[in-house]
């Protein structure tokens, strides 16, 4: 088959008629992706708006894609003899998912790395439909990803949220806390305890106990600042930790 004709084949009408139902099925993934991640990133968990949106666009785009499997290599996929490219794409959605699992950092209540690993992932993709010739899709997919990392995150600021920050209590020897007593002493100062966060431990009679305040509303609960103040004037606390938590 000449050259020219396999060339032209990458960027036919019908193929570009399909990348176009490409794009139509990501940016809806998009979307729905960004509702649940919402509601993630409004209680406070690690993977929010951008982790679910990128992660919900590069799993359309896989599974889109295979459904036009006589549009791939630019309609010579039949000419293709003995080759199964989705065995191909299997390994490399696989391996991808234990570079990705690699950049996931935890420390403590606190969770990094979620949206880069999700982006190594859509990035994946987006090799995956270069590789196959659906260039335009391939385009879109990576624009959509671009600004969903560059914008996503001022969205989020600017919608309503819950802040959460997660807190280590060290208390002195033979002062024993009680539970309902500190629930009460977060709800005066605009948080709740989150459920199942809670962790105690006690060494030579001396407690420790670790959770994870979140805070009513967007504007609610006392800063950090604040907090470490009361904190480091109560009596029974031999020490203290505070951080901003993503949980």
């Amino acid at each position: 088959m000449p050259t020219y004709h396999v060339l032209s084949g990458y960027w036919s009408s019908a193929q570009l008629a399909t990348n176009g139902i490409i794009l139509l099925h990501i940016v809806g993934a998009l979307l729905l992706g960004l509702a649940v991640g919402y509601e993630r990133s409004y209680h406070g968990r690690a993977a929010g708006m951008r982790t679910y949106g990128l992660v919900c666009m590069a799993s359309c785009a896989l599974t889109v894609i295979a459904g036009f499997p006589h549009h791939w290599f630019g309609g010579n996929m039949t000419h293709l003899v003995g080759t199964d490219p989705t065995r191909v794409i299997q390994g490399i959605v696989t391996g991808i998912g234990f570079l990705g699992a690699g950049v996931i950092m935890r420390e403590g209540f606190n969770i990094s790395g979620l949206t880069t690993a999700a982006s190594l992932w859509a990035s994946s993709a987006i090799g995956v439909m270069i590789g196959i010739g659906f260039y335009l899709g391939a385009m879109g997919l990576a624009f959509l990803c671009a600004m969903s990392m560059v914008f996503l995150s001022k969205v989020e600021a600017w919608l309503p949220s819950r802040h959460a920050v997660a807190m280590t209590m060290r208390f002195k020897q033979g002062y024993m806390p009680e539970e309902k007593a500190l629930r009460d002493i977060a709800l005066k100062r605009g948080y709740q305890i989150a459920g199942g966060s809670m962790m105690i431990s006690s060494d030579k009679g001396a407690q420790e106990w670790r959770f994870v305040a979140i805070a009513l509303s967007k504007r609610s609960g006392a800063s950090m600042s604040e907090l470490a103040k009361e904190m480091a004037a109560f009596d029974g606390l031999e020490g203290f930790q505070l951080s901003h938590a993503r949980n």
